[in-house]
């Protein structure tokens, strides 16, 4: 791109040693940027035979220039140099002619501001932009990765809520079954009373004999019990019992054969066959054969169910309808309940139960056995 038309130039013209009819000052022309730095052109009408061109810089230095024709025979003496920044801003173009031994000149000068340079603040700026890069990238990565990590904690979340989600609908359904199975044994209810002459001697019952308590506060042991006067030989039978707070009881059903062995001999502990129960001691349930009945609270009612056909006793938390737990009956004749309170005094009592024809569930809460 050509400069003389945006850069001021003083070009300074003398002649020395004039001669009459010699020629023209040479022409200096601002060419093209480059090498960071103004090429200029120092031409000439004069023939290479008959002149020399010489370059000289602000200090009076003779620099060597490029000439601009390789036909030294017939071409005019032209030459070209590039001038950088800080070499004085300055340069003379001298023709000498070799045979009347005179010399022409012209210079020019060309201010810093017309020079290619590089800004102090460019080194600056580019590590600037270089990091501000890195941390752009760096901080996408960091918003990728988060992202992810979000996306991780959400997918989890959302599987956790929806195994919580399938964990209520386990327990609701499970607690509509429950139910259904209480309320399906609460319609074999029927009247339990207690038996005065089928009782340990530091018992004591109550005058409607369905309550009985302990008469002696120093008896530890679950071994002080009362019989009820009904047997049942078949079907199914289903009573409650009110076991209050105290802090250990017992209930269940013995055979025939254990029900007379404890009328005849009252004082002594009833034998251990024949005798099906659950037991409360030490805040655990435990099951005829030791069997412990876990994940279980403790009730204050309890809901017995005698299914003779199927010789299976079964036992209710009455405040959950849920059940605590099943024993397997191995017998023969009647089965008949029982009850041992614990030593406090507290009296430990069948809650009457009116008979009622099982109705189902509400529609749309069936469920399938």
């Amino acid at each position: 791109m050509g400069l003389t038309a945006v850069i001021f130039l003083l070009v300074l013209a003398s002649r020395h040693q004039p001669t009459a009819g010699v020629g023209h000052d040479p022409l200096l022309v601002v060419d093209d940027y480059e090498d960071g730095g103004i090429r200029l052109k120092c031409l000439s009408e004069r023939l290479f035979s008959e002149a020399q061109l010489l370059w000289t810089d602000s200090r009076g230095d003779n620099i060597t220039g490029t000439p601009l024709s390789a036909d030294t025979g017939t071409a005019g003496v032209s030459s070209s140099i590039v001038l950088k920044a800080g070499s004085g801003n300055s340069m003379s173009c001298r023709i000498l002619d070799k045979q009347l031994k005179t010399s022409t000149e012209s210079s020019v000068a060309i201010a810093d501001a017309f020079f290619p340079s590089t800004s102090p603040w460019l080194a600056a700026f580019v590590v600037i932009l270089l990091l501000s890069i890195f941390l752009v990238l760096a901080a996408i990565y960091k918003i990728r990765n988060n992202n992810k990590e979000i996306t991780r904690a959400q997918n989890a979340r959302k599987q956790i809520e929806q195994d919580i989600d399938e964990l209520k609908r386990k327990l609701d359904e499970q607690g509509r079954r429950f139910e259904k199975e209480f309320r399906k044994a609460r319609s074999n209810a029927v009247n339990i009373t207690l038996d005065q002459k089928c009782k340990h001697p530091n018992l004591c019952i109550s005058d409607d004999k369905r309550r009985v308590k302990s008469s002696d506060k120093k008896e530890t042991a679950l071994k002080a019990m009362v019989v009820a006067t009904e047997g049942f030989p078949d079907k199914k039978h289903y009573w409650e019992v009110e076991v209050g707070n105290q802090s250990q009881w017992e209930l269940g059903v013995v055979s025939e054969k254990v029900r007379d062995v404890i009328m005849n001999n009252m004082g002594i502990s009833p034998p251990v066959n024949g005798l099906f129960s659950l037991q409360y001691s030490q805040g655990k349930y435990i099951l005829t054969g030791r069997e412990d009945v876990s994940d279980c609270k403790q009730c204050s009612v309890v809901g017995v169910l005698l299914d003779v056909e199927s010789s299976e006793l079964s036992f209710y938390n009455v405040e959950e309808m849920s059940p605590l737990g099943s024993v397997v009956l191995e017998f023969t004749g009647k089965l008949y309940p029982f009850f041992s309170p614990d030593s406090s005094g507290k009296w430990l009592g069948v809650r009457p139960v009116k008979p009622q024809t099982y109705d189902p569930l509400p529609q749309g809460e069936e469920i399938n056995e």
